[in-house]
Order: structure tokens, then sequence, then C-alpha cells
């Protein structure tokens, strides 16, 4: 992929300044022909064979493209205005034809790099989902722990595959939070696999307050993993009526603790927020997917 370097780009700027305040210093002379020619020829150049040009294209940006597009439109009208003789409108059309050009430029530019980031991101944390899939189908080959765990990686490795073809089709966007979604479900089920049925926490908070806030957090969580672990297995009967019946307890204990919160009563609300997630855990068990408690 053709690409202007951060080096060349400030270059061209400068060049493109300097043009500017030398043209600015001589207004007052007449205009000369021959120079406006030559303008007009390094003008189209830098619209349809520079590297900033070939940025463009490469970058696919639409709002690039529109510059590029507006910058063919006036370098055509400063042809018709050199012409015609009219050469004062030709050099100014030409000066207006440049900046549309360096605009698309910047644009194509800065989107290329977020775009090259995106990618990079991505690229790392599929990296790290497939680390964590295969030590939790090692873990749960060592501990023999069955269907659970065997569910749990054939769904990640579906949304793995899903996540790349999204990403093939360029929607990066939508391909991250379906690799997000995977990285979440394996990694509930190699801790839940590794650690046994007690997780023990040694975590130490300043205040109540501060403990109240992790546990706000570590009850999203396992609001979250009931949609993406057991979103397949709601539509059995029983295993629906059983996770309805469970996330309206949650619910209920989550109201309640937000109301101890706003009485400054952080201890309590530690509490029932444990309550609430132990009510999430117990659903997402009681579908056959282990997760720790």
């Amino acid at each position: 992929m053709a690409r202007l370097s951060d080096l060349s780009i400030r270059c061209a700027f400068l060049a493109f300044a300097l043009c500017a305040a030398a043209a600015g210093a001589t207004q007052t002379l007449p205009l000369d022909r021959s120079q406006l020619e030559r303008k007009l020829t390094s003008t189209r150049t830098l619209i349809e064979t520079s590297s900033g040009a070939k940025q463009i294209e490469a970058s696919g940006d639409p709002d690039a493209a529109t510059q590029r597009a507006r910058a063919r439109e006036l370098h055509a009208k400063a042809g018709d205005a050199l012409r015609s003789d009219q050469l004062e409108s030709a050099s100014k059309l030409l000066d207006e034809a440049s900046r549309a050009m360096f605009a698309g430029v910047r644009k194509a530019s800065a989107d290329q790099v977020s775009g090259r980031k995106e990618r990079a991101d991505f690229d790392a944390r599929m990296l790290s989902t497939r680390a964590l899939l295969e030590a939790q189908k090692r873990v749960a080959a060592e501990k023999n722990s069955g269907q659970p765990a065997r569910e749990v990686s054939t769904r990640v490795e579906r949304l793995l595959g899903e996540a790349s073809d999204q990403a093939r089709s360029g929607l990066l966007g939508d391909a991250r939070r379906t690799l997000d979604q995977a990285y979440m479900a394996v990694k509930a089920s190699a801790i839940g696999l590794r650690d046994g049925d007690t997780v023990v926490r040694s975590l130490n908070f300043a205040t109540k307050a501060e403990e109240y806030h992790y546990e706000i957090d570590r009850n999203d969580t396992h609001r979250m993993l009931v949609d993406m672990l057991l979103k397949e297995k709601r539509g059995m009967a029983s295993v629906g009526a059983m996770v309805d019946q469970a996330l309206s307890a949650a619910a209920s204990l989550r109201t309640q603790a937000e109301s101890e919160a706003a009485r400054r009563d952080h201890d309590a609300a530690v509490k029932t927020l444990e309550q609430s997630t132990r009510e999430l855990v117990k659903a997402i068990r009681g579908a056959g997917v282990y997760i720790p408690g």
C-alpha cells in the first residue's frame, strides 16, 4: 500500500507555504503566463500522480476522495481561466486546488494511522484469545471437565471465526465486539476450571465505597456473561425459566444495593451486590456452563 510519510507531508506543506508566501510578496507584480502554465502542470501532478494522490486512493476514505474531486474541478476551472487569459483567476483557482488536495491527504493520512492501530489492536486481542482458548482446552482435558467446557470452547471457536470474517470484510468495529465476546467467555471458563469451586479474592480496598464500585463492575460483568454464554440455551423452556428467575432476583438485589449505596451504607451494599452476583453465577451454572463463583 502506498503511503505518504509524515516527513513527505511536512515537506509538501512547507513547499506550498513558501509558494504562497512568494505569491503574496509579488502579488502587485504582473502575473506571468508561462509561470502559471508550469503551476497548472505541477498542480495536475499533485492531484493525479503524486504520493499524496496514491495515499488518498489507498485509504478508501470518502472525505479524502471528495477533497481530491474538488481539487480536480478547481484545476479544470483554472485551465479554462488560463486559456481565456484570466490570469489572476487562474492563479487563485490553482491555489484553491492545492489546498483542497492537501486537505484530502491530511484526511487520508489520519484515517490510515487510526485504521492501522485498530487492526493491530484486533490482531493482538485475537492472539491472546486463541492462546487463552488453548489453555482452557488443556486444563479441561487435565480435569476431565466434560461437556460444559467443550461447549464453551466450541462457542468461542465459532465467535473467533465470525470475528475473522468480519475483519476480512473491513468491519473492524463489529469484529472487535465479536472478539471481545469470545475473550470474555473463554476467560471465565478458564478461570473456573483452574480455580475450582471457590474463588479466593485477596483484594485490599481503601474504603467500602471503593469495594462497592468493584462489586458493581463484577456484577455488570456477570450480567453480560449471562447474555453471551446462555443466548442459545435460553430457547429451552426449562433453562429459560430458570435463567429468568435468577435474573429477576439478581436485578432486585442490584436495585437494593444501589439504594443502600445512595444512603452511604456501602457495607450493606457490598454484601447485597455479592448476593446479586451469586444469582447470576447460579443461572450460568444451572444452564451447564461452569464459571467461578
